[in-house]
């Protein structure tokens, strides 16, 4: 008899925690303007809006819709995600557009209360610790921040052939430049890479600064193409043996050399013609960003060419909000991002000259959805190569990512200046010469 009472005890139980769960779901998405599924951890299933559903979140367990309820922060809702305790079936893209409505979502004091306790009256589920991406990294030669070590191995040295799988073949890990949105990535990142040594007007046995050189494709096509002496610095040593490696196998040791060497390392001389910086002045961080200008300006000689190619947000100054803490937690620590303005005026202020600021937002845009592609496609490698979490954690980085851009929330710019000389400057009256290719 005591047997049964506690079985129809624990039942009520479960069905008055599902009552509360459905009430509270309603309530959270009554004014969503999509439609999809909730999938709850006892097997029931909650429609949201009246068509079929884009999507389909699977809930594991009543911990994270409290979490959800408590804190509204879609930051929690994608790690619950990222620690499989919420699994996406269906359009991922609409699910991760779930991320601006709760964002912006808004309640009465009283409405918020009142999802409050029920939350707090779901029931608790123990869940296992789930183990966190650490940033490892050994002290490296010519480097004196520790922390920017650490801040680049949390990102880029995950493993090259991660990256392998969902790069191009020239591992190129910035936008392309694409001539029409149906060519292919590859074409595309051979196109930005020309197009940046045009931009630059590199000449044959002139000598070119690569700040933050990656994977080394820069370098080696500028040397490759363009006759040029090329010098890469990074911080990444994946990156580092990667690109020495390649500098072997194109035979190009005579013209291009690779260097694990913080930018505030170089010696201040008047050494290059032509400085570049693709992608990488995104981890300078905002209180740094005048001596990185001004070391730029001091390694390049008077009259030379630097070409600033980066990633800018729309608000100024790296205000704490979802985007930004999700990417300084989980993908880029230590990363900030200011607007093109700005950059623009640190960049006068370091006595640059500045000749022409081009925006590739749709470029980057596209460049994202050939990644996603194909990391999607490439999943069980991924999984194989990083473990599940890791996949998850880049999939929903870029995803979201490709909708900041499409949205244009976040930007892109290639800002190409001089640094001063006495006399008019040495670029062509016009850019005829950046597009004319023989």
């Amino acid at each position: 008899m005591s047997t049964q009472i506690n079985s129809e005890w624990k039942t009520g139980k479960e069905e008055n925690s599902m009552s509360l769960a459905h009430r509270i779901l309603r309530r959270l998405f009554r004014d969503y303007r999509e439609a999809f599924a909730i999938h709850l951890w006892n097997g029931s299933v909650l429609h949201i809006g009246d068509t079929s559903p884009a999507f389909t979140l699977g809930v594991l367990h009543p911990n994270v819709l409290r979490h959800l309820v408590l804190f509204r922060d879609p930051i929690r809702l994608a790690e619950a995600y990222f620690d499989g305790d919420v699994e996406v079936m269906g359009d991922f893209n609409a699910a991760v557009r779930l991320r601006y409505y709760l964002e912006n979502l808004k309640l009465p004091a009283h409405e918020k209360l009142l999802l409050a306790f029920h939350a707090l009256a779901l029931g608790y589920q123990k869940v296992k610790p789930r183990p966190r991406q650490q940033a490892v990294a050994k002290k490296l030669p010519n480097v004196t921040n520790q922390n920017d070590i650490e801040s680049i191995a949390f990102h880029y040295d995950v493993s090259n052939e991660f990256y392998r799988l969902w790069l191009d073949e020239r591992m190129v890990y910035s936008c392309a430049y694409f001539e029409t949105p149906e060519q292919d990535l590859e074409n595309a990142q051979c196109n930005k890479l020309d197009y940046i040594c045009r931009k630059l007007r590199l000449q044959a046995n002139e000598t070119l600064l690569d700040i933050g050189c990656g994977w080394g494709a820069l370098v080696c096509w500028a040397a490759r193409h363009y006759g040029v002496k090329a010098h890469g610095i990074t911080l990444s040593r994946n990156q580092y043996e990667y690109a020495c490696a390649e500098v072997k196998r194109q035979q190009l040791e005579g013209q291009v050399t690779i260097e694990l060497r913080d930018y505030r390392d170089l010696p201040l001389v008047e050494t290059y013609d032509k400085v570049s910086s693709i992608g990488m002045f995104e981890h300078v961080g905002l209180k740094n960003l005048a001596g990185y200008f001004s070391t730029v300006h001091q390694v390049l000689k008077p009259g030379g060419l630097f070409l600033n190619h980066g990633i800018t947000s729309d608000t100024p100054d790296w205000n704490r909000g979802v985007s930004t803490q999700f990417i300084n937690r989980h993908v880029f620590p230590d990363g900030e991002l200011d607007t093109v303005s700005n950059i623009q005026r640190r960049m006068e202020e370091a006595d640059f000259e500045i000749f022409d600021v081009e925006g590739l937002r749709p470029h980057y845009a596209l460049t994202l959805r050939h990644w996603v592609n194909r990391l999607e496609e490439k999943r069980e490698e991924a999984v194989r190569l990083v473990g599940e979490r890791t996949y998850r954690v880049w999939r929903l980085y870029m995803t979201g990512c490709a909708l900041q851009f499409e949205q244009g929330a976040t930007g892109i710019y290639q800002i190409l200046a001089e640094r001063k000389k006495n006399g008019l400057p040495s670029l062509p009256l016009t850019r005829r010469d950046i597009y004319a290719i023989d």
